[in-house]
C-alpha cells in the first residue's frame, strides 16, 4: 500500500504523519476521545473520511460549535428514528440542530401527547445503548427518489437540491452537491436499522450521544410557510455531558421564573388581550408607571445631549416608502395597504426614518445647524407571522426611542464616538453592564449604493467600535439594505445576550430624499445620516429588564417603591402621614390598610418584589420612626421618619439595588 502525506492541525500547531492508503480520520485522532469529526479543507467530514495525500485534518471537538450541533443533529436522527419506531406511519420532516438543542417535524394524524415525548425518549435511550453506526451513502437523485418514495417532504427537498434554505433548516438534508443518505447500522449484525436523507456529518456512533432531554412538542408549518402543511415539531437538547445537561436544565428554569410573560402577569405589568391582537400588548398602571419613568429619564438623557424631539404621524402614503426603498426591500415586514382618498395606498410605519427625513427636508438647512439630532419615540408597527411573535420581544406594534442624526463627512467620526459613548453610559445607566459589539456589513445580495461608499462607511464604524475597548464580532450580511450598523449586545443576571441598541451609517437615504445642507462655501452639500436606536424598542427593553431584575427592579423603577405596613390597626394612620410626606418628595409609597394579618402582608409585598417595606408598631409611633425589611427577609428598626424618607430618596437618585 502506498503513503498518504498529511498533516494534522492543532490549534496553531501542524503534526505532518505518513500513514497508509484508506487511512481514516478516526484513526488519526485514535484515543482522543472528544474528537467526534474533522475538517478537511474546511469542510466537516464524518471520522470514517479516508484521508487523501496532501490535506490538512483538523479534529472537531464534540464541546466546539461545529461539535455541539453534529452532537445535536445526531440524535435529532434517533429521536426521529424512535418516533418512526413507535409511530410506523409517521412521516419525516426536517431535523436541523438549533441553538441549544435541535427539533425534528413529523407528519402524524394526532398532536404527540408529553406520554408520548416520555416513550419516545426512553425508545432513544435503547438505540444509545445500542451503539448504532452513523453510516454515510452517497446515492444519485433517482435512487434516493425511490428510497424514500413513501417520504413525501423528503422528495421535496430532493427536488431543493442546490438551493435549500438555511432559515427553515433545509439545507442540513441537501445542498449543492451530492445526494447522501446516512444509514443507522446495527453495530453487532450490520442490519440495516434506519435511514435518513442528510448531508451529515455525524457521530461515529449513537454510543457518543452523552446526554439528552426531549423537552417538549408544539405545532410547526412545513418549512416555515401559512400555505403549507401543518406538523408536529419535537424539540430535544444534546449536551457533551450529564452534568452540562443538568447546568442547562437548571438555567432554562431560572429562566422561566423570569419569563416577561409570566411575571408580567403576576406583577400585574401588561397584557396582550386576545380581542386585540397577537404583538399588540397592553400597559397596566403599574407596567405604565415603569414605563414612563424608562422614558422620562431617557428623555432627560437625551435632552442634556443635545437632541431635539419630534412627532410623527403612524401612517403614510405609500409613496414614501417607494422613495426610501422600503417597498422593495422591506414589504414582507409590512402591513398591507389600506386604500384611502380614491386608492392611495396608506401604510402604517414600520420605521420611522423617512419621516424625519421629511424634518430635515422641511426648509433649507445651514452647517451652523449639523449635527442635527432628532429623537422620538415613535410607534412602529411590522407584520410578524405569528410563529414567530413572542409576547413584548417579538411585537407587532412597539415603540422605538428612535435618533436620527444628520451631520457633516467632517463631523461623522466624532459623532459616531458620541453616539455609541451615549448609547453604553445610557444602559449602563438601567443596570446593563456586560457588553460586547457586532458590525453587521452588506448583503451582497441586499443593498443600495456603491461599494466604496459602503466600504468607507463599514471602516468608520469598524474604527468607532475599537476605540470602546470591547469585543468586536463580524456579523457578515447582517446589515439593512440601506449601511452597516454596530449592534451592542448585552448579558443579562443569567448569562443569556439580548441585541439592544444598533446605529447605522447611512450614505444612501440622504441620496435617495435628495437631502441637503448650505455648506460654509455656500455650495449645496449632502448629509450624512446616523440611524440610532437605544432600547431598540420600549417594549422589547421593559421585557428584558424584567426578566433581567427577575421583576425586583431597583426601587427608581418599582411601580411601588416602599409599602407602609402596620402591625395593627392603630400604625395605619403613622404610616399614611409617612406616605404622604415620601409623595411630597416623589417617591411612589402606598399602605396596605387591609384586613390581612401582618405576615401576610409581607408575604404580598414580597410576591410584588417590593423594594421597602416599611413597618410600624407602638415603638415606632412612639419615637417618631419606622422599620424597613427588605426583599431579602433582612431587616433594619428604628429609623426616624425624615430619615427613613432621606434613605429612600438617595437609593433612588443613585438607581442603586437594594
Amino acid at each position: 500500500m502506498s503513503d498518504v502525506r498529511v498533516i494534522i492541525q492543532r490549534d496553531s500547531e501542524r503534526e505532518e504523519r505518513v500513514v497508509t492508503t484508506g487511512t481514516t480520520a478516526a484513526e488519526l485522532f485514535a484515543g482522543e476521545r472528544s474528537v467526534i469529526a474533522a475538517r478537511v479543507a474546511g469542510e466537516l467530514k464524518d471520522l470514517s473520511y479516508q484521508v487523501q495525500d496532501g490535506e490538512t485534518v483538523e479534529g472537531v471537538e464534540i464541546s466546539s460549535e461545529d461539535g455541539l450541533n453534529i452532537l445535536r443533529h445526531s440524535t435529532a436522527h434517533v429521536m426521529a428514528q424512535a418516533v418512526q419506531e413507535l409511530f410506523p406511519e409517521a412521516k419525516l420532516g426536517i431535523g436541523p440542530p438549533v441553538r441549544d438543542g435541535f427539533y425534528y417535524d413529523f407528519d402524524v394524524e394526532k398532536p404527540f401527547t408529553p406520554e408520548d415525548l416520555k416513550a419516545i425518549e426512553k425508545k432513544m435511550q435503547e438505540i444509545q445503548k445500542r451503539g448504532q453506526r452513523f453510516s454515510r451513502r452517497v446515492v444519485t437523485d433517482e435512487a434516493a427518489r425511490e428510497e424514500l418514495a413513501g417520504e413525501p417532504y423528503k422528495l421535496e427537498l430532493i427536488g431543493l437540491k442546490g438551493s435549500a434554505s438555511h432559515d427553515d433548516g433545509a439545507d442540513v438534508e441537501v445542498g449543492a452537491g451530492e445526494l447522501t443518505i446516512y444509514d443507522n447500522i446495527d453495530a453487532k449484525t450490520g442490519e440495516l436499522c434506519w435511514k435518513d436523507l442528510c448531508r451529515g456529518p455525524h457521530l461515529p456512533t449513537t454510543r457518543n450521544i452523552p446526554a439528552f432531554k426531549l423537552m417538549r412538542n408544539a405545532a410547526a408549518y412545513w418549512r416555515g410557510s401559512e400555505k403549507n402543511p401543518m406538523l408536529q415539531r419535537i424539540y430535544g437538547t444534546a449536551w457533551p455531558s450529564k452534568e452540562e445537561l443538568k447546568a442547562h436544565l437548571e438555567f432554562l428554569a431560572e429562566a422561566e421564573k423570569r419569563d416577561h410573560r409570566k411575571l408580567g402577569s403576576e406583577l400585574d405589568l401588561f397584557s396582550i388581550p386576545e380581542q386585540i391582537g397577537s404583538g399588540l400588548a397592553v400597559f397596566h398602571p403599574k407596567g405604565g408607571i415603569i414605563r414612563r419613568v424608562m422614558e422620562d429619564y431617557s428623555r432627560r438623557r437625551h435632552e442634556e445631549e443635545g437632541y431635539e424631539f419630534v412627532y410623527t404621524p403612524h401612517a403614510t402614503k405609500g409613496k414614501l416608502f417607494e422613495t426610501s426603498g422600503h417597498l422593495d426591500w422591506y414589504a414582507d415586514g409590512m402591513y398591507p395597504p389600506m386604500q384611502l382618498d380614491e386608492g392611495v395606498d396608506y401604510y402604517l410605519k414600520p420605521m420611522n426614518c423617512p419621516m424625519h427625513n421629511l424634518i430635515f427636508d422641511a426648509r433649507g438647512r445651514s452647517y451652523r445647524e449639523l449635527p442635527l439630532r432628532l429623537f422620538e419615540f415613535g410607534t412602529v408597527y411590522r407584520y410578524e407571522k405569528s410563529g414567530v411573535v413572542h409576547g413584548l420581544t417579538r411585537a407587532r406594534g412597539f415603540t422605538q426611542d428612535d435618533a436620527h442624526i444628520y451631520c457633516t463627512r467632517e463631523q461623522m467620526s466624532e459623532e459616531l464616538d458620541k453616539t455609541l459613548t451615549f448609547v453604553l453610559n445610557l444602559l449602563r445607566d438601567y443596570g446593563l453592564t456586560d457588553f460586547y459589539l457586532e458590525l453587521s456589513t452588506k448583503d451582497p445580495e441586499k443593498f443600495v449604493g456603491s461599494d466604496e461608499a459602503w466600504e468607507e462607511a463599514t471602516e468608520t464604524l469598524r474604527q468607532v467600535a475599537e476605540k470602546q475597548g470591547l469585543p468586536l464580532v463580524p456579523d457578515p450580511g447582517g446589515a439593512a439594505f440601506y449601511g452597516p450598523k454596530i449592534s451592542v449586545q448585552a448579558k443579562d443576571a443569567i448569562g443569556r445576550t439580548w441585541q439592544m441598541s444598533t446605529i447605522q451609517l447611512d450614505f444612501n437615504l440622504p441620496e435617495r430624499f435628495d437631502l441637503e445642507y448650505t455648506a460654509a462655501d455656500g455650495t449645496k452639500t449632502r448629509p450624512v445620516m446616523i440611524h440610532r436606536a437605544l432600547f431598540g424598542s420600549i417594549e422589547r427593553f421593559f421585557a428584558v429588564l424584567l426578566e433581567h431584575y427577575a421583576g425586583a427592579f431597583p426601587a427608581w423603577l418599582a411601580p411601588v417603591q416602599a409599602l407602609g405596613i402596620p402591625i395593627g390597626d392603630a400604625h395605619v394612620d403613622h404610616l399614611e402621614k409617612f406616605a404622604d410626606a415620601a409623595r411630597k418628595q416623589g417617591l411612589r409609597v402606598e399602605v396596605d390598610s387591609s384586613s390581612d394579618r401582618m405576615q401576610k402582608k409581607i408575604r404580598n409585598a414580597q410576591k410584588q418584589k417590593v423594594p421597602f417595606m416599611v413597618i410600624a408598631g407602638d415603638e415606632d409611633m412612639a419615637n417618631g420612626a419606622v422599620s424597613f425589611r427588605y426583599r431579602d427577609g433582612s431587616q433594619e428598626n428604628g429609623i426616624p421618619v425624615d430619615e427613613a424618607i432621606a434613605k429612600i430618596a438617595k437609593v433612588v437618585e443613585e438607581r442603586a439595588q437594594v
